[in-house]
């Protein structure tokens, strides 16, 4: 390592505002335009804020701030709120913002936190976190490559919440709006389970699979896919079974209403779902069609009212079945539907790939950049911002 580089604790490369949180109760917030944030990012939405500009936000408390499932350090920029629950810092004159947040997230905090049952990360132990920095000319070269990275990932993620919304709004238009009073003429209601099969091909002993790339409930969140677990076959967890095809919907049973679903295109043969998840390979109508209908907020209503059991309330496969949809008898209106959605839907698709494989990327130069085994140079982040 350069002998530019030098560890500092955190506190004397922050200046800390912690004293200008205020915390507000739900029942007391009033709705509008400003983010709220707490431990992990943005809980609620209110009229008013506090802080504006650029800030970085750290967890204070919480169970992430053992398993870091999620980032414990991120932006907030602009207008917003922030409670007690986050630490709100920005870098001074030796340091830059957005450098101390991926070196955060990427160090060991885990003898700086406190607290048994939860996890809390005092300000005084915050402060004392040490981090490897070079000259700032350079941390904000650092942060500029792994901020393209991230930039990028989330102008997908934007960009495809509107090419979902569009889809919907198109759905809507065809097989909501239009019957929210009457049915058409030649239209009924159809069930789920005359339109797909539900959980219809599973892994066994036969399959001829080398490995299993496993996707698990926990790593799904509206149609994104967060880590996908490679197995050697025969070391998969029993729960690997749900194999998928083009065009399948994945919906969580385990508490539906959180809308935890992703849709399948062109899957690796090697993709395998928990049997957490239910399967809906379409059989009379455009896969395009199932998913819209399996993706209304309506529909994760409907099934979170049908869920039953304790801590983790789940629905059963006939109960999805069972679940009507506004069908008309003539096939020309859900495959004009599909010739104009599909292509949405897929363009999202692609999005998320070249998103994991972005953040691939970025997390394989991650500690190579903050380690200072990967230098670059400090005039990068000048000739970049030009």
């Amino acid at each position: 390592m350069s002998s530019e580089w030098k560890e500092k604790a955190l506190g004397e490369l922050t200046e800390n505002f912690d004293g200008q949180r205020i915390p507000v109760k739900e029942s007391e917030r009033k709705s509008g335009n400003y983010p709220y944030y707490g431990a992990s990012g943005i809980v609620d939405r209110v009229d008013k804020y506090i802080f504006d500009g650029e800030y970085l936000l750290i967890a204070e408390d919480g169970e992430n701030l053992r398993t870091q499932k999620t980032p414990i350090a991120f932006l907030a920029r602009g207008k917003f709120w922030v409670n007690n629950h986050a630490h709100i810092v920005t870098g001074n004159a030796q340091s830059d913002t957005r450098f101390l947040m991926y070196a955060l997230n990427n160090a060991n905090i885990h003898g700086y936190l406190t607290g048994s049952t939860m996890p809390k990360l005092t300000q005084g132990n915050l402060n004392r976190i040490p981090i490897f920095a070079p000259p700032p000319d350079e941390q904000r070269a650092i942060a500029s490559i792994l901020g393209a990275l991230d930039d990028k990932i989330a102008l997908n993620r934007r960009m495809n919440e509107t090419l979902e919304a569009l889809a919907q709004t198109i759905f809507k238009s065809l097989f909501v709006d239009s019957t929210a009073t009457k049915l058409p003429k030649g239209w009924r209601f159809a069930k789920i389970s005359e339109l797909c099969e539900i959980n219809s091909w599973t892994l066994n002993k036969n399959d001829e699979l080398d490995r299993v790339e496993y996707v698990e409930i926990s790593e799904v969140t509206r149609g994104n896919i967060g880590n996908i677990q490679p197995y050697d076959r025969g070391d998969e967890p029993t729960r690997a079974r749900r194999r998928l095809r083009h065009g399948d919907t994945v919906l969580s049973t385990v508490r539906p209403d959180r809308g935890s679903y992703f849709l399948s295109l062109n899957p690796s043969p090697n993709l395998i779902a928990s049997t957490g998840f239910a399967v809906l390979t379409p059989t009379k109508t455009p896969w395009s069609f199932i998913h819209a209908a399996m993706t209304q907020t309506a529909t994760f209503e409907y099934l979170g009212q049908h869920a039953d059991g304790g801590a983790y309330p789940a629905v059963r496969p006939e109960i999805i079945g069972a679940l009507e949809v506004p069908w008309p008898d003539k096939s020309e209106i859900p495959e004009k539907f599909h010739r104009v959605c599909a292509p949405l839907y897929e363009r999202a698709e692609h999005n998320r790939r070249e998103s994991r494989t972005l953040a691939e990327l970025r997390d394989a130069l991650l500690p190579k950049l903050l380690s200072g085994e990967l230098r670059v140079p400090a005039s990068f982040e000048r000739n970049t911002a030009k």
